[in-house]
This record gives structure tokens, sequence and C-alpha cells, in this order.
């Protein structure tokens, strides 16, 4: 326990911060989700408090995930109630908890670093263009919403298009001076004095931003918002009332192959998200910890049953919120407990406090979030390492804008897979140089890798057919550990065709293949 709070005085402004950023999301996904806007909060309690408990992440958060909003509110289409939804969120979780006792948490270490650093920077982007036009006012789209084809009907870009042609003054005052706030703040403030360090920009961005909204509300400031234009969590009238949006499973329906189905999907694609979050976040902390895998999948398991037997969304770890914790001096899994401790704490006592928060106020802290994820800095790092990293970066980030999350990491793997193979086909063996021999005929010393997969068969075949007719090769398989099936039976049906070309061929350390 004492090494829990041991850097309580970093990671209580952290938690605070995440705790205003998670706000927004959570009511955003539960509204694109199609689920009850409290079913958010419910699940960024639990993967705050539990999960954050369970988790062996020191700085990664667990709440709703934006990348599983299509897939919910499709489901509880299908499924045709909510209360059959969350009997698959269970199943998914219970699934999940499988998963990390079967150790396939390895499964995180099979995404380049490439591929997680253009994750990042797209997020990072993503951020930016989505959060542009709620810091003109433009509140149509949810926040939480990370595709390019929005849930207004619009894209990423008609969304800035629209918020320019109908800017709020108000909501963009309030943005500017946040985020005038928050630039000074982190450039120059911090370095003056340790309060500053202790008292977060964010916390102050906020309260100007509730205090503007009174003003504005007063009419002692000529400007006006209108209620899509703040937080908006219900608000209950006593405790009764709070434990009334807690909803339980239908049980009964554990017996419907479709909520199975969806269980199977929710659980495969929440995993991926999680892990994929889980090598970012890693990548981004500043000690350079190591998550184990398969414990977060036990927590993550654990957070999603508990979560769909009380009427909660389904949760992953998500990257805004714990990039969030990490840019705001997070050090410890205490920050992300502390969030989920305070979302519980606002949504019992003080939700209609929140209420009076500007969804411009959060678009400035997230503006910064984004901007700290997609420095210029970072495209000219990933150049210099070469086109096999640049072009999944970039494919990586372009995916991602133009698609969503999942999409734009499979964009980014195809290009790295390709590079892999590209790779893998050019060092599949090492010719040396051409010798005469004594009865004048040229002399081809072929030497394969350590490892050849059936990857390196064409490389093999090209090497192989352009050896001259009238010629001997030497096939070493010497520094080989491992020589696939189809290389060493191409390997031997070369030997039996070179006859027709008055190729010899000599092997070393051969293996024969068993020809059926």
């Amino acid at each position: 326990m004492k090494k829990l709070f041991s850097e309580f005085k970093s990671d209580l402004p952290a938690s605070i911060v995440v705790f205003f950023v998670a706000v927004p999301l959570c009511l955003g996904i539960a509204l694109a989700s199609g689920a009850p806007l409290f079913s958010g909060i419910i699940a960024g309690i639990i993967g705050g408090i539990i999960v954050g408990v369970a988790s062996g992440s020191p700085l990664g958060v667990s709440g709703p995930a934006a990348g599983l909003a299509v897939i919910v509110l499709t489901a509880i289409g299908s499924l045709g109630s909510w209360p059959v939804f969350l009997m698959a969120v269970v199943i998914a979780g219970l699934i999940q908890l499988a998963l990390g006792f079967a150790k396939a948490g390895f499964i995180a270490y099979f995404f380049p670093s490439s591929v997680i650093k253009g994750m990042l920077t797209g997020i990072g982007l993503l951020i930016i263009l989505k959060q542009i036009p709620h810091a003109f006012g433009y509140d149509k789209d949810p926040e939480g919403d990370d595709a390019f084809f929005q849930s207004d009907g619009g894209t990423t870009f008609s969304g800035i298009e629209n918020a320019l042609n109908s800017i709020t003054p108000g909501a963009l005052l309030i943005a500017a001076i946040s985020l005038a706030i928050l630039i000074l703040w982190d450039t120059v403030l911090t370095k003056k004095h340790k309060i500053f360090q202790l008292i977060q920009g964010p916390l102050v961005v906020v309260i100007l931003g509730i205090v503007m909204y009174q003003l504005f509300q007063n009419g002692i400031l000529n400007f006006h918002l209108d209620p899509d234009q703040v937080v908006n969590i219900p608000v209950p009238a006593d405790i009764t009332g709070f434990f009334s949006q807690f909803t339980i499973p239908d049980f009964s329906a554990i017996t419907n192959f479709k909520v199975w189905e969806v269980g199977i999907v929710l659980a495969i694609v929440a995993s991926l998200e999680t892990l994929l979050c889980v090598e970012a976040t890693d990548k981004l902390d500043p000690y350079k910890r190591i998550t184990p895998t398969n414990r977060e999948l036990k927590a993550q398991g654990l957070g999603n049953v508990i979560s769909g037997m009380i009427g909660g969304l389904p949760i992953t770890q998500v990257i805004v919120r714990s990039s969030a914790n990490i840019n705001f001096g997070g050090k410890t899994k205490l920050s992300a407990i502390l969030h989920g401790v305070f979302l519980l704490i606002s949504a019992l006592f003080i939700a209609s406090l929140l209420n009076m928060i500007p969804l411009a106020s959060l678009a400035a802290i997230l503006l910064m979030v984004g901007y700290k994820l997609a420095k210029p800095s970072l495209f000219i790092q990933m150049y210099k390492l070469g086109w096999e990293q640049f072009i999944p970066f970039v494919a990586t980030v372009v995916g991602i804008i133009a698609t969503d999350l999942l999409k734009g990491i499979t964009i980014g793997m195809l290009f790295g897979i390709f590079y892999t193979l590209r790779h893998s086909y050019r060092n599949a063996y090492h010719m040396k140089s051409v010798v005469t021999a004594e009865e004048g005929h040229e002399v081809h010393h072929l030497v394969l890798a350590e490892e050849v997969s059936f990857f390196n068969k064409a490389s093999v075949l090209n090497a192989l057919d352009g050896i001259p007719d009238n010629s001997k090769v030497i096939i070493d398989c010497t520094q080989s550990k491992s020589i696939a099936h189809d290389v060493l039976e191409l390997i031997k049906n070369f030997e039996s065709n070179a006859k027709t070309k008055n190729i010899t061929v000599e092997k070393i350390n051969f293996i024969e293949p068993i020809l059926l």
C-alpha cells in the first residue's frame, strides 16, 4: 500500500486531468454506441478502479473505447435489448480471462515499432482534427468518435468545415483562452515554480470554463452556450436514483448463440485494442517499464465481467486517457485508480457541477494531448530511419485518420509485413563470388541463411535459375538451423532438372526432404 502512494504528489494532479478528459469521452462513446449514457460512466469507474487495481500497467488507463462503439451499436440492435447485450459483455470478459490464463498476451510483441509509433501519431492527429469542431462550438459529433465517417452523417473534414461555418463565439473564446493558458503553463510557468507542477494547467482551464459559463448564463458577458455545448452527466435525485441507473444482464440469454457470437467478437477486438495500447503506452513511459500482457488480459477480463454485471459498456485500455496521464505527470497506476474514484464521486455528488464544464475547455486540453502525440519532429526521426520504418509509420497514420483505429493499424501492419517479407526475400542466401575450376567450369557457391522459410522460396528459386548451363553450384546449408520443406523440395527438384543443363550440384549438410 505504501508503494502505491509513493508518487502521490505526481499521480493526484495527473488523475484529475485524466478524470476531466474521461468524463466527456465516457458519455460520448455511450451516445455513439446507442447505449444509456450512464453505462459509459459505469465503464469508466470500473476501468479506473477495478482494472486499475488488477492491472500491471503503471500508466495505462482503461474505460469505454471508441473502437467498440460500432460493434456495440450493431449488437444492441441485433440482440434486441440492452440487458441481453450485457450478457455478451460478461461472456467477453470471461473469454479474456481465459486468454490471460492461456498466456495469449504474447500477441502484443508481434506489432512492429513503426506501426505502434504510427498509431500514436495517428491518434494524436485524429484528436486534433476531432477537437477542432468542439473548440469552435460545433458539437454535433459526440466526443470519443474516432471514425472518419461520423455518426452525424459527415466526415472528419466536413465536421471541421461545418464548424468554421457555424462558429459559437463563446465557445471559441473559452477554447482560445484555455489553449493559451495550457501553452503558457507547459512552456513557462512549470519551469518557474513547483506550485505550477502540482496544480496542473487543465484544472485551471476547467475552473475558468465553469466560471465563464456562469458569466454567460447570467448575462454578465454577452455570449451564450447551448446545452449540447457543455458536459451532460445524468443527475440522480438521490442515492436510490443513482442505483436505479444500474442494469443487471439477462442471464437467460446465455443459451442464445448470437450472444456468444457477440461476446467472442467483443473479446477479440477489446483484447487487440488493449494489447496495442499496452505497447503504445509502454513506449511513452519515461521509465520504459514493461507491462505484463497476460496479467493485463486478466485485468481487462475481470473489468468486463463486472462492467457487464452492473450495466456498463465493454472496457479496453485506451490511449487517449493513457497518454493524458503520461503527459500530465502520472507515474504509477494510482493515477488511473484515482480517476475512477473521482468518476464515482462525481456521479454520486457533483454531477450538476460537472454539467457546467464547456466542451470547448476540454477540447483545448485534448488539443494539447494530440499535439504531444503527433509532434512534427517524429516524422523527421522516422524518415531518417529509412523507408522500411517510415512507410509503415505513414501508412498507419493515414489509415487511422481515413478510416478508424483498427483499420489503420491493419493497413500499417500490411505494409510492415510487406517490408518484412521483402527483407526476408533478400536475405535468404549469400552468393559467393564466381571462381574458375580446373575443368574450366564456373563454380557458384550458394550459402543459405540461418533461417530459411517458405517466404524465401522465390528468392532461392531466382538464385538457382540464374545459374548458367555447363557450370557447378555448391549449395551450402552449414549455417542453416531451419530450412522450410518447400525450399528443400525446391532444391531437390532443381538438382533433378540440373542434369538437362549440364549443371553439377554439390550439397553440403543438406537434409533430404521426404517427397510424396
